[in-house]
């Protein structure tokens, strides 16, 4: 199947339902997209869409937590949800005979959670052991250090997770004002695939919609503030551990831009596979790491790009210069021939495998329509992918790996190891750590 045969409905409320049928499957993959995240906090709400996204499990108008949880486990399916920069999702996947009570169920969460004080004080202690178990790990803390170091004070550079003075002050009114202002209608979209009929789905939440009237007026969501130009910067946490954790990174590009494409590639071949650059100069050829990669992050009017590294002290300096290395190396000499299209190959087949999952698809349906952009068929973003060319990847690497807007986060257990490392690729940045 190479055309995605999906159908969208706007209801006159500004809620989207987006559907992909698929005969062939008994399941059909069910999600709620709401355009709310960290990014959209102020620093004062910094964790109310987290918090928010857990209290949605705590108990509905007509549905107690552990009700919610035994009527998934009747289904033999996990209900889930996730909070990102600018998304929050509650999804599942059921087979079709379930589907409508499913939808009930997640409808009453989503539009009618019960914010209750005494599950409220609960569910707060869960979310701080989280908040903690994020600073003990520094594999994923590092990642939160380069986002401060990437965007500063914007709030694309804080964590998802929140804060914990957040978490523990904001009383169960505090975060019923937040969702009524973040959970409208028109911020909301209904995205399945599988074994579903679009016109039920639309009825079954036209029926949950007149249940779900806010009980007051939505007051303005304040305004995301405009990314300025890249900075770079350094930020280092010192910690106790066995490994020093590295990042390297720099604005990327945003959700809507078409060079969305020639970046897939470039981050394949660059640190995204088995076969990359990064992994094989440095682990495979020198073996100074076990995990080294590249990651991308596309938001609404920006984006980050960026590099990581987990490295034993006495390897640091030598696998940022390999790093270092291979970063000019891009710039100047981005991808041979076998390259670009051993990583075309990659891409196309990670699409296309991807897309056996109806999961993947509902996902694939859900995100794209919250950010108004194009469902496009396999056929066309393969030519897109095809389309790319050497002189895409190089003027792409030209601007992001560009040193001087390079900045670094790592976690560790002395700074001047971390500098020195740093020394390799970015001596400018390294003096001012």
């Amino acid at each position: 199947m190479t055309e995605f045969d999906h159908r969208l409905t706007t209801l006159d409320s500004g809620v989207r339902i987006v559907t992909e049928a698929l005969p062939s499957v008994r399941s059909a993959a069910l999600g709620f997209w709401i355009g709310t995240g960290s990014a959209g906090e102020s620093h004062d709400e910094a964790g109310l869409s987290h918090l928010i996204e857990h209290m949605l499990f705590r108990g509905s108008s007509r549905y107690e937590s552990l009700e919610i949880d035994q009527i998934f486990d009747g289904f033999g399916a996990e209900l889930n949800a996730g909070t990102g920069k600018e998304t929050t999702s509650v999804y599942t996947r059921v087979l079709d005979q379930h589907l409508a009570p499913a939808f009930d169920v997640m409808a009453d969460m989503v539009w009618r959670p019960r914010f209750d004080p005494r599950e409220l004080d609960q569910e707060r202690e869960i979310v701080l052991e989280e908040i903690a178990m994020y600073e003990d790990d520094p594999q994923d803390k590092v990642f939160d250090v380069l986002g401060h170091a990437v965007f500063g004070d914007h709030p694309l550079g804080r964590a998802i997770i929140g804060r914990a003075e957040v978490v523990s002050g904001t009383p169960a009114t505090g975060l019923a004002a937040f969702h009524a202002n973040r959970y409208t209608p028109a911020n909301v979209v209904i995205a399945a695939a599988g074994a579903v009929e679009h016109d039920e789905l639309v009825a079954m939440v036209q029926a949950a919609e007149g249940q779900a009237r806010p009980a007051r007026t939505p007051s303005p969501v304040p305004v995301v503030p405009t990314v300025g130009a890249p900075v770079a910067r350094a930020r280092f946490v010192t910690k106790v551990t066995e490994q020093y954790h590295l990042c390297l990174g720099t604005h990327g590009i945003a959700r809507d831009d078409d060079r969305r494409y020639a970046l897939r590639i470039l981050d394949t071949i660059l640190g995204g596979s088995s076969s990359s650059r990064l992994f094989v100069e440095v682990r495979e050829k020198r073996g100074l790491a076990y995990s080294v990669s590249t990651f991308s992050s596309a938001y609404a009017h920006a984006g980050q790009f960026g590099l990581y590294v987990g490295t034993r002290p006495d390897n640091v300096t030598k696998a940022m210069k390999v790093i270092g290395d291979e970063l000019r190396r891009a710039i100047e000499d981005p991808a041979t021939d076998k390259e670009l299209q051993r990583a075309k190959e990659n891409v196309k087949g990670r699409i296309g495998l991807s897309l056996e999952s109806t999961t993947a698809r509902m996902n694939r349906l859900g995100s794209a329509v919250l950010a108004d952009l194009p469902l496009l068929s396999l056929d066309d973003l393969i030519e897109r992918i095809d389309g790319v060319t050497l002189d895409d990847l190089r003027s792409l690497a030209a601007e992001l790996l560009d040193p001087s807007r390079l900045s670094a986060a790592g976690v560790g257990g002395d700074e001047s190891v971390f500098r020195s490392g740093l020394a390799e690729v970015a001596p400018e940045l390294a003096e001012a750590a």
